[in-house]
């Protein structure tokens, strides 16, 4: 059973908001601590998000956050530099 969209809402802005402070999206651990649930379940809640019609996608093979728009995790060609600092890329 999918998850709550409120309960998505916020699995969105965690990941949302640790791209745009850190550059890097959290792992599904680090969004099972934010959410006070087991690793697993912060699995599942990544994996519910990404089967949304949010265009986020995982790595192949993995539980890697590869994409999460407008962000990439993943470095591209595309930097994003802010205030002379570049901690980001686009898709």
């Amino acid at each position: 059973m999918a998850a709550e969209p409120q309960t998505l809402d916020r699995v969105f802005d965690l990941i949302m908001r640790s791209l745009v402070d850190t550059g890097v999206a959290l792992h599904y651990t680090e969004l099972a601590r934010e959410m006070g649930c087991s690793a697993e379940d912060g699995r599942t809640l990544l994996y519910d998000l990404c089967a949304t019609d949010f265009p986020a996608w995982l790595h192949p093979d993995t539980d890697w956050i590869a994409s999460f728009p407008p962000f990439s995790n993943i470095p591209t060609p595309h930097k994003i530099t802010i205030d002379g600092e570049q901690k980001w890329f686009a898709q």
